[in-house]
Order: C-alpha cells, then sequence, then structure tokens
C-alpha cells in the first residue's frame, strides 16, 4: 500500500483542530486534518440532549462566523454547537478526513510515522487537537449490585433513560449541576453531591459573566493560582442562563451532600465538608462582584447597579442539617450518575512527549520534539486555551510557529519519508 506523505498533519476535528485548521491554511501550510467519527462528534453524542454552551453565542465561537438564527445572547444547544463548526470546517475549506482513527504516531527520522484505519501517512509536523476530555473518570467507590445502575454523565441523555427511583449525581461542576436541575425538574429526588467549587454569576450589571471575565483580565491569566488547577468551575446556561445557586436547589427539595468518601455495606459514607464547599462558592462569587464593581467605578461604566446579587437564599434543612451517611436502598437511589470529569488518553503516542502521569510536556503548545505539537488543552497558554475562542488564538500562535520554523514553505517530505 503506498505510504500518504503530508506536510502537517492534524488530529481530531472538534473546535481545536478546525481552528489549526484555519490558521495553517492562511499561511498557506499545506495540511490534512484527521477524524475518527465527525466533525465535532462529541457535541453530537457524548453530551445530554438538553445541552447548551456555557458562554453566550457571542463568546462561544469564533471570529470569522457568528451563528446562524441564533441571538448573540442566547446559548446555542449542542447540534447547533456542532452544525456550526461543520459549516466553519465548510468556510474555509479545512481538509477534514472523517472516518479515519490515527492508531499510533511515532517518529521515523525527520517525520513522522502515523498509522490510522486507513493505512500509514508520513509527516514532517503533527499536531494532536484530540482535547482534554478523552476517557471519563468513573471511581470505583460503589461496587457494582443488582437494582443499582453507575453510569457517567457522558453516557446520560434525559430523565427517561433511567430506571424508576431517585438519583445521586456526584459532582457538582457544570455538568453534574445541570443534570441534577435537570432530573428535579423532572420529578425526580435527587442527591447532589458538592465538592470544592468556584461560583461564578451568570450575569451581573447587565453583563454575562464571560463578558466580566474579559475585562478583568482573567481569561488572560497565563498560569492558575496555587492549588486551583483543577478546581471545578460551577456555570451554566441553561433554561435562558441563570446563575448556579445550591441553596435555592436546596430549597426546591434537592438534598445536598459533601464529598462522597467512603461506601461500605450499602452506605455512602460523606464528608462534613457540605457547608465548607458552598461557602467557597460564594467567596469565589462574591469576588467576581467585588472586582466588577471596582473595575466600573475606575472606567467610569454607566452600568445598573444590582444589590439583589448579593443577597442569599436561607439555608435549606440540608445544609443547615448536614446528611454524613446515605443508605441507598433506604433512600430509594437506583442510579449513580459520576459527573467527575475526564482524563486524557495518549495511548496512541510512541513520543516522548508526556510526564510520568501520562500529561503533556509543552511550552504553549510545542512539545520537546521537533514537529510536534498540542492544541486545545486547558492552560495551554492561558486560562481561556481549552474553551472555543481561546483554542482559536492558541492555533493561530501554533500554525505562526510552524511557519516560522519551515519559512512558511510548502513541504516536500518525500525524500525523508521513503
Amino acid at each position: 500500500m503506498a505510504v500518504e506523505k503530508v506536510d502537517t498533519l492534524v488530529i481530531g476535528a472538534g473546535q481545536a483542530g478546525v481552528a489549526m485548521s484555519e490558521h495553517l491554511g492562511r499561511r498557506g501550510l499545506s495540511h490534512l486534518v484527521l477524524e475518527k467519527a465527525r466533525i465535532a462528534e462529541s457535541w453530537r453524542t457524548a453530551r445530554w440532549d438538553s445541552l447548551v454552551a456555557n458562554g453566550p453565542a457571542w463568546h462561544d465561537r469564533f471570529p470569522g462566523l457568528t451563528f446562524a438564527s441564533l441571538d448573540d445572547e442566547a446559548f446555542a444547544p449542542k447540534e447547533k454547537v456542532a452544525d456550526y463548526f461543520v459549516s466553519y470546517a465548510e468556510k474555509i475549506r479545512a481538509p477534514v478526513r472523517c472516518g479515519v482513527e490515527v492508531k499510533s504516531v511515532r517518529r521515523d527520522g525527520d517525520a513522522f510515522h502515523v498509522e490510522t484505519s486507513e493505512g500509514v501517512i508520513k509527516a514532517r509536523n503533527v499536531v494532536s487537537a484530540t482535547g482534554a476530555f478523552q476517557r471519563p473518570v468513573m471511581p470505583a467507590l460503589v461496587p457494582a449490585r443488582p437494582g443499582l445502575a453507575q453510569i457517567h454523565s457522558n453516557a446520560y441523555r434525559n430523565p427517561g433513560q433511567l430506571p424508576e427511583g431517585a438519583v445521586l449525581v456526584i459532582g457538582a461542576g457544570s455538568s453534574g449541576t445541570q443534570i441534577a436541575d435537570e432530573l428535579l425538574r423532572a420529578g425526580r429526588r435527587v442527591y447532589l453531591s458538592i465538592g470544592p467549587h468556584d461560583r461564578p454569576p451568570r450575569r451581573y450589571r447587565g453583563k454575562d459573566f464571560c463578558w466580566w471575565l474579559s475585562v478583568l483580565g482573567i481569561w488572560d491569566l497565563k498560569v492558575p493560582a496555587p492549588n486551583t488547577e483543577h478546581v471545578t468551575i460551577t456555570v451554566s446556561g441553561a433554561y435562558g442562563g441563570q446563575t448556579v445557586d445550591f441553596r435555592r436547589l436546596g430549597n426546591r427539595g434537592m438534598t445536598l451532600l459533601g464529598r462522597a468518601e467512603s461506601y461500605r455495606d450499602g452506605v455512602l459514607e460523606i464528608a462534613p465538608d457540605l457547608m465548607e464547599n458552598i461557602e467557597r462558592g460564594d467567596a469565589s462569587y462574591l469576588s467576581l462582584l467585588d472586582r466588577a464593581d471596582i473595575y466600573a467605578a475606575e472606567n467610569g461604566l454607566d452600568l445598573p447597579e444590582e444589590p439583589d446579587a448579593r443577597r442569599k437564599e436561607p439555608d435549606p434543612a440540608c445544609l443547615a442539617d448536614p446528611v454524613l451517611a446515605v443508605n441507598l436502598t433506604e433512600a430509594g437511589i437506583t442510579t449513580i450518575i459520576w459527573a467527575t470529569g475526564y482524563t486524557v488518553d495518549y495511548g496512541w503516542l510512541k513520543l516522548d512527549v508526556l510526564d510520568e502521569k501520562g500529561r503533556p510536556v509543552h511550552e504553549r503548545g510545542v512539545s520537546k520534539v521537533p514537529g510536534f505539537f498540542f492544541v486545545g488543552l486547558p492552560w495551554l497558554s492561558r486560562r481561556a486555551s481549552s474553551f472555543i475562542w481561546g483554542c482559536w488564538h492558541d492555533a493561530d500562535y501554533l500554525a505562526g510557529y510552524i511557519a516560522e520554523h519551515r519559512g512558511g514553505q510548502h513541504a516536500d517530505i518525500a525524500a525523508s519519508a521513503s
């Protein structure tokens, strides 16, 4: 079988891969994008039915295209987000080849040897645009047993999918909180396990929190504050976009719990940290309001004051008198949804570009192996890097780096690849 030769190979056609293609194309750099499924596939098949983007349409997009038939302040449904990236790829004429899975990447002289489901490709440069959300993390805390379904949040679709009975959602980031809220609205008895988190306002003084993070320079932070790199952010665009308020959820009937700590004889032991975690979220919320007020005053912004934003709802009973143990049978819990995030999976990568924990080692996406790059990862260059508009800017930098280190010329790698 003939070996295909390309200049730059981009692996993955989600938001990062499409952005990378745009910036390579703008510089006249020959490239190919491989996608094992469809463009932006995870938005279609690894998300629940009612999911919408967590940022408004004016924010969660690339500069070159707006969302069709969607108000700028609206939150795009997941299918519309996927359609957006398909349209964007068509707009820039991205050379995307779908249905091709990359099996391995290794160095071969001056080129990379890439084994795919459709044969071998030799590439001078390779960009991993597979993102950080590759393998669901599902702790083995509660053993399998009859009458108890356990799924990761990536397998949740809607309330009707679950067996009758109460539902325990473990993890109160954006996904876990939105799923728990949806189940509560569907009439389910819901328990939600809450860990440490930051909780921004959805809107404040007439501006979305995405706007505030921009003008306050938070999106552009280069490194996280100590011990905050993996802090959960709890925000939602669901139901038109509302600030997440755990007290409100508790007062509506949801049972709030601290972190799930251990399990024995049908009983889930809960850490006594619920109030601490809620108050931490309150502190992050109020801190952003304070910074916004200072910014508005210093810059003479005519934005309406919003004193009600600082008022707290009464503590629900489950917060005032926290539950420290849950007997799953007695509580009628028939489903556990693990909203516990993802980890990277680079089993296909046969290069020395990962640390001892399997995490990418890079400088702004540039690995220590010449010609190999990462894009679309959290904190690749700044806080915004894993978000839609953030990865677009990182892709611009990496495409410029590739052009600069190759003189901007199209490569003929036949000699090195043969």
